[in-house]
């Protein structure tokens, strides 16, 4: 790859590829379950039945012939490509606390689940809430529009489809190492500014904490490897806060440059969620978005994700910046979400 000193690194490996391949090669990501695999997985989520679910670690939730099969795919997601989708879960024929309990297993197979938001919820809910005309304070997921591409506060994110929208609502993801090859070769100077610390806010999630400020790169090298972490609401939010550090002209052109590459069909995979699909990605290796879509008038039929955001103690090693503003002493020296002391963790059974 050469010396960091002697100018831009091109990234080789895994974490480099293209949306059109990916698109042409889906057995290399796309995993369907068996009838027996199912089998053993409702049979672990039976077993589970009387705890509450925060309590169901590992242990509990016993998997003796898939446990291999899933710590290859985790391997793939931390080091290899960064993403899959688990496929043929029949998710209509269970209730909801099932449902609940199969994730929540799976999960625990892959990380530690941590806060996705400022309610502590350790298991989310992706689904339209009626708050599209709400976007300075709503979340993305609590919506219906396109959303932009980024990454998430924790090594893994996952989300399993419930009910898919009534249209739209695709999964659109994109390698961020293949978008830093992009730019160290069209403009390698910007290449080099994407490679400094950007201030974020985390003010629409922690209102209390508003002058709480993170200092990150979006672009790291670290251990052999390329790190991104991008949220550009995070980013221009930081703006507007007393004392941030102004963009430069050469920061918004590097931002808007990230943006373009990372809408380019040339690049990003468009991923269709169906009923059961399992996606789970690395934050650190790929960035996501998703579709504008339209949903059903009856809320209990609106398009439903559950999400984990998951800490993996096995992650590839994080650069500095990102110990420095998200290890709380509680993940295992990793990202550990929107946690908060004061807040504990819950998993409610439907978006609140």
């Amino acid at each position: 790859m050469g010396d960091i000193n002697q100018g831009p690194i091109h990234y080789t490996g895994p974490q480099d590829w293209r949306g059109p391949y990916m698109a042409k090669h889906p057995g290399e990501w796309l995993y369907h379950w068996t009838s027996n695999e199912i089998a053993e997985i409702e049979l672990a989520a039976d077993s589970v039945a009387d705890l509450d679910i925060l309590d169901i670690t590992i242990r509990d939730f016993p998997l003796p012939t898939i446990e291999a099969t899933l710590a290859d795919i985790k391997s793939d997601i931390l080091h290899g490509r960064g993403f899959a989708m688990l496929r043929g879960l029949p998710v209509d024929e269970w209730s909801m606390d099932k449902t609940a309990r199969v994730y929540w297993g799976l999960g625990v197979h892959m990380g530690l689940p941590v806060s996705q938001n400022s309610k502590g919820h350790a298991l989310g809910h992706v689904k339209n809430i009626r708050r599209d005309m709400e976007k300075a304070t709503s979340r993305g997921y609590e919506r219906t529009d396109r959303l932009a591409f980024h990454t998430d506060t924790a090594d893994i994110v996952g989300l399993f489809c419930r009910k898919p929208a009534k249209a739209g609502g695709d999964s659109l993801i994109v390698s961020s190492t293949a978008i830093y090859n992009e730019i160290a070769r069209r403009r390698p100077d910007l290449a080099a500014v994407l490679m400094q610390p950007l201030q974020r806010s985390f003010v629409s999630e922690n209102p209390d904490d508003q002058n709480r400020l993170v200092d990150v790169p979006l672009f790291m090298h670290e251990d052999g490897r390329m790190i991104g972490h991008y949220v550009r609401g995070h980013i221009y939010k930081a703006q507007a806060l007393p004392g941030v550090r102004l963009f430069t002209d050469e920061q918004k052109e590097a931002l808007a440059l990230v943006d373009s590459i990372a809408d380019d069909p040339a690049f990003f995979l468009d991923m269709e969620f169906r009923l059961g699909d399992i996606q789970f990605l690395c934050n650190h290796t790929i960035l996501h978005s998703r579709c504008a879509f339209q949903d059903f008038e009856d809320f209990g039929e609106r398009r439903h994700l559950l999400r984990l955001w998951l800490a993996c103690k096995d992650g590839p090693i994080l650069p500095h910046w990102m110990i420095n503003a998200y290890d709380s002493g509680r993940a295992n020296g990793r990202q550990d979400g929107y946690h908060r002391r004061s807040i504990p963790l819950k998993v409610p059974l439907d978006a609140e």
